[in-house]
C-alpha cells in the first residue's frame, strides 16, 4: 500500500491511496465467496458455480462494488497509521481507479488538525464570581423543603383557586362537533402549571364541585395536532374534587422535621453552609470556563467545517446512547420534541464548536509548555476508564489502537493544561 497526501486550502487534504493489484485480486475473491450462494447460473448448483463463470454471464466488474467495500477500510486504516497528519474527520471517498490486473486507487478528502496561533495564556484577567449566600436565597431553600413536606388535603367549601390540584372530566367541541382526543375523565390538573394549552386552566378558576363549567379556548399555531392549529375550541368541564397544599409552620419543630438541627436558626445556618460550598463548587467551574474562553478569543484557528461535522455526529451518538438508556430512542426524542434531525444537529454546532475551540487551545498550551502525559499518569487513567466499563486493564488495552492510546494521553495532557491556565489567572472584582 502506498500513500501520497495532498494540502489544499483550508486545512482540507486529499489522501490518495494505493493497494496493490495482488490485495485487490484478493478482495474480489472474498466478494465472490461472500456472494456465490445468492447467484443463480443454469447447470449450476447454488454456491457450485465458477467464478469466472459468473463473471462472463454478469460481467467482469460483478464483484468490484462490493471488493472496494471490502478492501477500503483497511487500506484507509493502514494509510492513517502511516500519515504524519492528523487526520480529524471522517473521509470522503472516491474510487479513482478499479481494474483487473492493476493497482486498486481511492482518494479520501479530510480535514486536518488545524494549527493554532496562541494569544494570551498567562495570568488571564477573569471577573470574580460573588460567590455570597443572601437570606433570600435561604428562604428560598427553606420554601422549597416547605413545599416538599407541605399535606395535601380535600376541600369541599369553596371554589377552585388557582394553585389547587383539582380532579375533572371534560370533553372538547369544535362547531359543536367531539373532536378525536378531545375528552377525558378523572384527569388530575394543577391550576397554574401551564399543562393545558393558554387559557385553560384560568378559566376554571371559580368552578364550583360537581358544576358543570365552558371554557372556550384557541389552540397555538404550533399546536402538535395539525387538524387543531390556530382553531376554537369549547371544552365541557366538570370539577369532582379540589385538593390544596397545606404547609407546615416555620418553627423549630419544622426544622428538626427536615433535619438534624432542633431550631430554625441552626437549621438556616447549615443551608448556608451547604450553599456557600454549592457556589463555590460553581465558581469554580465558571472560573475554568471563562479562563478558556479568554484564550480562544485571543487565539486563531481555521476550523474545517468537516472537523465540526464530525464532532456533531459523535456528540449525537453520544447524547443516543444516553438517553436509550433512559428508556427513549432518539427518534421518540425528536418526535416528543418537535425537532428535526437536522434542527436537531443544528442547535448542537455551537456546543459542538465550543469544544473543539477548547481542545485545540489546550492542547496548543499543552505543546507550549511542554507537557506530557507520565507513564503513572496513562496507567492511572487506564485504570480508571477499565473500572467504568467493567472490564479488566488488559481486556481495553487490547482493545485499543494507537489513536486510542494518543488521545487518552493527549486527554491527561489538557487537564494539565487546563489546570495550569486556571491556577495563573486572575481574578477581578466586579
Amino acid at each position: 500500500m502506498s500513500l501520497q497526501v495532498e494540502k489544499l486550502e483550508g486545512n482540507i487534504a486529499k489522501l490518495t491511496i494505493e493497494a496493490s493489484a495482488e490485495d485487490f485480486e484478493k478482495a474480489v475473491d472474498k466478494a465472490y465467496q461472500k456472494n456465490k450462494n445468492k447467484l443463480s447460473v443454469p447447470g449450476f448448483r447454488k454456491g457450485k458455480v465458477p467464478r469466472k463463470m459468473i463473471e462472463k454471464m454478469y460481467g467482469n466488474t460483478v464483484f468490484y462494488e462490493e471488493a472496494a467495500n471490502i478492501l477500503i477500510p483497511s487500506a484507509y486504516a493502514k494509510a492513517i497509521d502511516e500519515c504524519t497528519e492528523e487526520v480529524v474527520s471522517q473521509p470522503k471517498i472516491e474510487v479513482v481507479q478499479i481494474e483487473a490486473g492493476k493497482p486498486f486507487i481511492f482518494t479520501a478528502e479530510v480535514a486536518l488538525k488545524p494549527e493554532v496561533t496562541l494569544g494570551a495564556y498567562k495570568s488571564v484577567e477573569i471577573e470574580k464570581v460573588d460567590t455570597t449566600v443572601t437570606e433570600e436565597e435561604i428562604d428560598e431553600a427553606v420554601n422549597r423543603e416547605r413545599e416538599s413536606n407541605a399535606r395535601t388535603i380535600s376541600v369541599e367549601d369553596r371554589a377552585v383557586q388557582d394553585g389547587d390540584m383539582v380532579v375533572l372530566d371534560f370533553e372538547g367541541f369544535m362547531d359543536g362537533a367531539a373532536f378525536e382526543g378531545g375528552k377525558g375523565e378523572n384527569y388530575s390538573l394543577t391550576i397554574g402549571s401551564g399543562t393545558f394549552i393558554p387559557g385553560f386552566e384560568e378559566q376554571l378558576i371559580g368552578a364550583e364541585i360537581d358544576k358543570e363549567i365552558t371554557v372556550n379556548v384557541t389552540f397555538p399555531e404550533d399546536y402538535h395536532a395539525e387538524e387543531l392549529k390556530g382553531k376554537n375550541a369549547e371544552f365541557k368541564c366538570t370539577i369532582k374534587e379540589i385538593k390544596e397544599k397545606e404547609l407546615p409552620e416555620l418553627d423549630d419543630e419544622f426544622a428538626s422535621d427536615v433535619s438534624e438541627f432542633d431550631t430554625m436558626e441552626e437549621y438556616r445556618e447549615d443551608l448556608k453552609k451547604q450553599l456557600t460550598k454549592q457556589k463555590e463548587e460553581t465558581a469554580e467551574e465558571e472560573k475554568g470556563d471563562k479562563v478558556v474562553e479568554a484564550i480562544i478569543a485571543s487565539s486563531q484557528m481555521d476550523i474545517p467545517e468537516a472537523m465540526i461535522e464530525t464532532q456533531q455526529r459523535q456528540m449525537a451518538e453520544d447524547f443516543a446512547r444516553r438517553i436509550q438508556m433512559q428508556g427513549l430512542s432518539f427518534e421518540q426524542y425528536l418526535q416528543f420534541t418537535g425537532l428535526t434531525r437536522a434542527d436537531f444537529m443544528e442547535q448542537m454546532k455551537p456546543q459542538t464548536l465550543k469544544r473543539i475551540q477548547s481542545r485545540l487551545v489546550l492542547c496548543a498550551i499543552a505543546k507550549a509548555e511542554n507537557i506530557e502525559a507520565t507513564e503513572e499518569e496513562y496507567q492511572e487513567e487506564i485504570q480508571k476508564m477499565a473500572d467504568s466499563y467493567h472490564m479488566s486493564v488488559e481486556e481495553l488495552t487490547d482493545m485499543m489502537g494507537k489513536f486510542e492510546e494518543k488521545a487518552v494521553r493527549e486527554d491527561i495532557c489538557m487537564k494539565k493544561a487546563y489546570d495550569l491556565v486556571v491556577e495563573q489567572c486572575v481574578e477581578v472584582e466586579k
